[in-house]
């Protein structure tokens, strides 16, 4: 077994101990983590999206922050501040939580744009500037950030720009009768968050990282990922396509499903179980569409059902 599918499965099973039925999440959010790519949870209150996040962060011997959205927060209170120190006579710069390695930005939607902003250069690049220079953030930066679908008040839609820096955007929704029954089960004695373990540590995930570049991804697979993407921009109901970025997060979340499966090569079943979830999020639907009820989701999938799967 490869190292990097060890290393999976044993984040992955410790997230399920807290984490009921949803097991499809789990693997997209570790295929996100792994690719190095960061992820939207949009779903309604309560179903899991911040205890989710805190599983995987236990899970790895990382440092963890949290960051609560509210219209007040400043970008300072995310970046960091310099203050000016008596006794040395100096500034000193006090880091913000996104020093982290894995950062919880929970109801993102809910601070001003501005705020929000912060948070670009961070995710795109891996640094942010402030006083005029240049701060690296740590190697292993991931950003889980979660907004209400269904709460406008006192929220901010977030920008395309923004969108488009997120590997992911997908739902955790609700689960069966049966699960929710287990849960209410395993909750009985206290939440089971308390008991979890780290169980890899962040060197294991750069080296699974560094593993899942080594996946070939033959040039048929890299032309049906293109053809994917550029579908979405001339598709009728679009008014704004997907970007080049779409497509590199499409090969790299593939790259690491692939090590999940216990694969050298990329195929088409991986491009297609994440090709909706890293492309609807950066379509901008044209009114008629958006009106008739058509979703993003479903141009996806229906750009999937049309185009020819490479042999």
């Amino acid at each position: 077994m490869a190292v990097g599918q060890q290393i999976y499965q044993e984040i992955a099973a410790n997230i399920a101990t807290v984490i009921r039925g949803q097991d499809g999440a789990i693997r997209r959010l570790l295929a996100a983590f792994f690719s190095g790519g960061h992820v939207l949870l949009e779903d309604f209150p309560g179903t899991g999206k911040t205890t989710l996040a805190k599983a995987l962060a236990l899970s790895v011997a990382a440092n963890f922050k949290r960051i609560q959205f509210t219209p007040d927060l400043l970008p300072s209170d995310i970046v960091g501040i310099s203050i000016f120190e008596q006794q040395t006579q100096k500034f000193r710069f006090h880091e913000g939580p996104i020093f982290g390695n894995i950062i919880l930005a929970d109801e993102i939607n809910r601070a001003s744009p501005r705020t929000q902003s912060a948070l670009l250069e961070a995710m795109a690049e891996g640094q942010v500037s402030i006083d005029g220079k240049l701060r690296s953030l740590q190697e292993l930066f991931f950003v889980i950030a979660t907004q209400n679908p269904v709460e406008s008040r006192g929220t901010y839609p977030l920008p395309e720009a923004q969108m488009d820096r997120f590997a992911l955007q997908f739902s955790l929704g609700y689960v069966s009768p049966e699960e929710e029954v287990n849960i209410l089960a395993a909750q009985l004695a206290g939440h089971p968050i308390k008991s979890v373990q780290s169980c890899v540590s962040v060197e294991d995930v750069l080296a699974a990282r560094a593993e899942m570049q080594q996946v070939r991804i033959s040039t048929e697979i890299q032309r049906y990922i293109v053809d994917i993407v550029g579908a979405t921009r001339s598709a009728p109901e679009v008014l704004l396509g997907a970007s080049p970025r779409a497509s590199l997060a499409v090969m790299k979340l593939a790259q690491a499903l692939a090590i999940f499966d216990g694969l050298e090569f990329v195929t088409p079943d991986q491009i297609q179980e994440v090709a909706v979830a890293a492309i609807a999020h950066r379509l901008v639907m044209n009114p008629q569409a958006r009106f008739s009820g058509m979703t993003a989701a479903e141009v996806v999938e229906k750009i999937l059902k049309t185009l020819p799967v490479p042999a």
